[in-house]
């Protein structure tokens, strides 16, 4: 599986164990041979013979391995095995996925690290005024130092790979796929007048009625949008919850109250987009 072999790759890239040439999608596809990088060989081809286990195994023989290499190689190796999906390995290949530079970076540049640090691990200390220790030039003031904790720990709440699993199995459990008419659209449109005010339970949902919502809203008659607790009238929907539980968030401590507020925030700008469009795919 092609996938399978470009997350192996990229975290060859992660641990230092090969080019930045070697591992890219069109090296993957093309070459056949067996590229030679300054640590080990490794296969160019995708060999369905040789499992996932074993060409992680292969990065061990990195040169000078820390303990800490072979502890991360043995969990990545383990949650590969276990992987059911593509969804479920594009999860835990996130972290590792090259991508632009983030605000998360960008907080991490300047110096914001042990600050989100310092939130996450002590709940009882105040975090605007942890934050005063980390004002400078490039960060203004306790606000900015804050804004930039969040960026870091909000990126590394949405690359949890057991926690998106979670929210994905919810989210295929309880959200409502709703279609709704374009306004102007109602007589251009009419061959989908079925789905004009529409609701229905997503897992529910048969090709033949998905087929025809998603030509409906190619058509740029219908909007699709998929929704999860919707009717829940809880200060805290269910889905921040399970955020917040994954890092045992829910106390009345100050630390807690600021990260609560990080699960939601994490949630409504990350997470949501990005498991809707998982489910719109699955259809």
């Amino acid at each position: 599986m092609q996938l399978r072999s470009f997350i192996l790759l990229g975290f060859c890239a992660v641990f230092g164990m090969g080019s930045p040439a070697f591992a890219s999608p069109a090296n993957l596809a093309t070459s056949p041979s067996v590229e030679k990088t300054d640590a080990i060989p490794v296969a160019a081809k995708s060999d369905a013979s040789k499992s996932d286990a074993s060409q992680l195994r292969l990065l061990k023989k990195k040169k000078n391995p820390t303990s800490d290499d072979l502890a991360e190689i043995k969990k990545l190796e383990a949650k590969i095995a276990a992987a059911a999906t593509k969804a479920e390995l594009e999860d835990i290949y996130l972290p590792y996925k090259p991508k632009r530079r983030t605000k998360a970076e960008i907080a991490r540049e300047r110096g914001l690290g042990p600050l989100a640090e310092a939130i996450l691990a002590d709940r009882s200390a105040v975090p605007g005024e942890l934050a005063l220790a980390y004002v400078t030039e490039e960060v203004p003031d306790a606000k900015a130092a804050l804004e930039g904790a969040r960026d870091i720990l909000s990126e590394q709440f949405a690359e949890n790979a057991d926690l998106v699993g979670k929210l994905r199995a919810y989210m295929k459990e309880r959200a409502f796929l709703r279609a709704k008419v374009a306004d102007g659209k109602q007589e251009s449109g009419a061959k989908f007048s079925d789905y004009f005010d529409h609701v229905e339970h997503w897992a529910g949902v048969p090709s033949h009625r998905a087929l025809a919502m998603l030509r409906g809203r190619n058509e740029e008659v219908l909007s699709l949008d998929i929704e999860v607790d919707a009717d829940d009238q809880s200060p805290v929907k269910p889905v921040e919850r399970m955020i917040a539980n994954a890092y045992a968030i829910g106390g009345n401590l100050p630390g807690d109250k600021w990260l609560m507020e990080v699960a939601s925030w994490t949630w409504r700008i990350k997470l949501s987009l990005h498991l809707t469009l998982d489910l719109m795919r699955d259809l």
